[in-house]
């Protein structure tokens, strides 16, 4: 989708969809120029290095950059306000992520009717400034990111984890130089999610099997899997439980945030975390007979107000970064010189 997008029309719909957001709430007028300069600044100056060659992007949306995802939802929703709409009697729900589409069809009861109408929606599908949209045969069931979704006999949506025959299931090996709670951490996501999206319960014990299995296989005892698998459904159980309550609760307020990031890379023999955190509070947040950081002040005469610390570690180079080194500089001949004139 991306690189079908043409930039110059994507910019001159998007920016005029800006200007008249603004008119709606106009307490920031200036933003609204200093947003719109630099979408055509990010999205008319996309540079690729390439060998001893550098290119620019002329059309179609840049792979990677930051505002990629957002910029390519919005323009197809300006397609899809007007389009959408007129399909209600029959497309009875219709969602979209970026450039996948999940959407529930209620037929005609006249089959050649109901065969024309369908035709006429996917051809409005694609009308919208070259963008052609890939539409799958409707179906009972249909595969929707990591969701497989089923219409009963009973009339029940029934779903299921839909994992890609291609996934190696390679996850990090318990020798690699990571933290060590990254491996509950990954069971307990996992696991939240596999009970999440799996409706039967026979798919959920068959799912948290195989990832057990799988976790096994990468070199993980079962001594250190079981007790973290126990606790992770228990979890799982009880946040899929307070989610359900979550209408019932007060939203929190809103604070100003008292967090400072510390950004590491990781290495195990670095100092603990809990080292770490006790030389911050020692030093830093309460130092003994000093005034505590969240009462200082800065230079404009405003409280500092922090008084936590969050490490956030990065990973450091590995193997592949190693050997798979993308930097082909040096390794025959020059990109330039296979180009032609």
């Amino acid at each position: 989708m991306y690189t079908n997008i043409k930039t110059d029309i994507a910019l001159t719909a998007i920016s005029r969809l800006i200007q008249e957001e603004s008119h709606n709430s106009p307490q920031h007028p200036s933003h609204t120029k200093a947003l719109i300069n630099a979408l055509h600044i990010v999205f008319t100056s996309s540079i690729v290095k390439f060998g001893d060659t550098y290119w620019r992007q002329i059309s179609g949306t840049g792979m990677g950059i930051a505002p990629a995802p957002p910029w390519a939802t919005i323009f197809y929703a300006l397609h899809e306000q007007c389009f959408v709409p007129k399909w209600n009697t029959h497309l009875i729900f219709y969602k979209r992520f970026i450039d996948d589409i999940i959407g529930i069809w209620l037929p005609h009861p006249d089959t050649d009717t109901d065969t024309a109408l369908w035709l006429a929606f996917c051809n409005d599908l694609q009308l919208w400034h070259g963008l052609e949209w890939t539409i799958s045969p409707r179906s009972d069931s249909c595969n929707f990111m990591d969701l497989a979704l089923t219409i009963s006999p009973r009339g029940n949506i029934e779903t299921n984890l839909f994992e890609k025959s291609q996934n190696l299931y390679l996850y990090i090996p318990p020798g690699s130089a990571h933290p060590k709670a990254m491996i509950k951490g990954l069971i307990f996501g996992n696991t939240l999610r596999i009970m999440r999206l799996c409706s039967n319960e026979d798919d959920t014990t068959a799912h948290l099997s195989n990832f057990r299995t799988r976790l096994l296989a990468r070199g993980y005892p079962q001594s250190l899997l079981e007790p973290l698998f126990m606790q992770a459904i228990v979890h799982a159980k009880a946040f899929i439980t307070n989610q359900k309550n979550d209408h019932l609760r007060q939203p929190p307020p809103l604070n100003a945030s008292t967090k400072i990031f510390l950004h590491l890379e990781f290495h195990p023999e670095d100092p603990k975390p809990q080292a770490i955190h006790h030389l911050w509070q020692e030093h830093v947040s309460e130092p003994e007979g000093a005034t505590p950081l969240r009462n200082m002040c800065n230079l404009f005469k405003e409280k500092v107000n922090l008084d936590h610390l969050t490490i956030a570690y990065s990973r450091p180079p590995n193997l592949r970064n190693r050997f798979s080194v993308r930097d082909i500089s040096g390794r025959g001949r020059d990109v330039s010189s296979y180009l032609v004139e």
